[in-house]
């Protein structure tokens, strides 16, 4: 489909692509069913990402990034997700990505050379650690128990977090805590850049989830206990946390629809490859209707998936709040991709649920779109607000009595 993406983007896009196909997809087929895969793989490709000049698209150049406009890089985001390995080797992935670009909005110079070098290198890795148990924060971040008082020029942080994604393997975190108890939380909360060693800080356990095989990484139960960090450490704004956060959020969510849509497009690729090839009852799988069905009611709503994510992404860059429209584009998305790969995956039969192919380890990792980043329900609830806010009440007089 033709996509109102600029001239360079496509051609980055197609480079990535091309990337992608030749170079991760045959590592990704060595390491299928074997667990994680190790951290010197991963620094191999990335060195070839390098090389190619797809790594770090997202970046800028100062940093060792290619500079492309947050519109510029979702179909570079889209072709990195055709592969689990695809994101972390050109340096898209989750949550460094979000991370990287909350350091580069917010972040002092310190702070940048501190911690944005090294993770745009590949060699640090971090954590965003807001979710908390309850009754803590959870899908209503309001419930945020976790606090940080100022002593002198310190701040000393206490709380309970879980789900913190690369917790356990995070050289920094960076913390929500509440920094004024007296106001709303959307107004008194802020964000701390936490190093992982620092004293205080336990990481309790990785909790045990669906998916995340191929690639290792996992979401980390933490407790901060009495842990000090100098002044400096408060990363943008005092008590702004939310602010800063939502700054971060919209973004990602829609950089998420392009990956996971990338992995619906390699899960839908495969699948057509399978069915054209096995033949059942005197003819290729392909050549039925019910099958071909599936696979036209899959390439029209990606193609809506894709368009809507696009739309609010133009809305953010050219300066607008655009939650409704990233809502939408993440709730839409979060369930065609879901229902995409699980078509996937039954139209490949045996072979769709053995881990000879990727579309098993798709299908454990995509579950987790529809409440990671937002659950289904939250985003329903902020675009019906919002249609339920513009409701005119006069129009109630246009309905007979019968009706009203």
């Amino acid at each position: 489909m033709e996509y109102d993406d600029s001239d360079r983007a496509q051609t980055f896009a197609a480079r990535t692509r091309e990337f992608i196909d030749d170079v991760v997809i045959p590592v990704e087929r060595e390491m299928l069913g074997d667990g994680p895969v190790d951290d010197d793989t991963i620094r191999e490709l990335r060195d070839a990402a390098r090389e190619a000049g797809v790594y770090a698209p997202h970046l800028p150049e100062e940093y060792g990034g290619q500079g492309l406009s947050y519109r510029d890089m979702l179909p570079v985001f889209e072709a990195a997700g055709r592969s689990l390995l695809g994101p972390p080797a050109v340096r898209v992935d989750a949550p460094d990505e979000g991370n990287m670009h909350t350091l580069e909005l917010f972040g002092t110079d310190e702070q940048q050379e501190t911690w944005l070098r090294p993770l745009v290198a590949g060699e640090a890795r971090s954590a965003f650690s807001m979710t908390e148990p309850a009754p803590g924060a959870g899908s209503d971040p309001k419930m945020i128990r976790t606090t940080a008082e100022r002593d002198g020029d310190e701040w000393v942080i206490d709380g309970h977090k879980w789900w913190t994604t690369q917790g356990s393997e995070a050289d920094v975190l960076i913390v929500m805590a509440r920094t004024d108890p007296d106001a709303h939380p959307y107004e008194g909360c802020s964000l701390f850049l936490v190093p992982a060693d620092a004293s205080g800080v336990e990481v309790v356990r990785d909790v045990p989830h669906v998916g995340g095989a191929l690639t290792g990484i996992g979401h980390a139960e933490i407790k901060y206990k009495n842990v000090r960090v100098p002044e400096d450490a408060l990363l943008g704004q005092l008590n702004e946390g939310f602010t800063h956060a939502q700054q971060r959020l919209g973004p990602a969510r829609l950089t998420h629809c392009m990956r996971y849509s990338g992995m619906a497009e390699r899960a839908l690729d495969i699948a057509k490859a399978y069915v054209s090839e096995r033949e059942a009852f005197g003819t290729p799988l392909a050549e039925k209707q019910s099958l071909r069905f599936t696979v036209a009611e899959a390439e029209t709503r990606l193609h809506a998936a894709r368009t809507m994510v696009r739309h609010a992404a133009h809305e953010i860059e050219t300066g607008g709040e655009a939650r409704i429209p990233v809502s939408m584009a993440k709730v839409f998305t979060a369930n065609v991709v879901q229902e995409i790969i699980d078509d996937c995956l039954q139209l490949c039969g045996g072979s769709g649920i053995s881990k000879d192919l990727p579309i098993a380890d798709f299908y454990e990792n995509v579950r987790q779109f529809r409440i990671v980043d937002g659950a289904d329900e939250v985003h329903k609830r902020t675009i019906a607000r919002d249609a339920f806010d513009d409701i005119d009440s006069s129009e109630i007089d246009t309905l007979p009595n019968y009706e009203r």
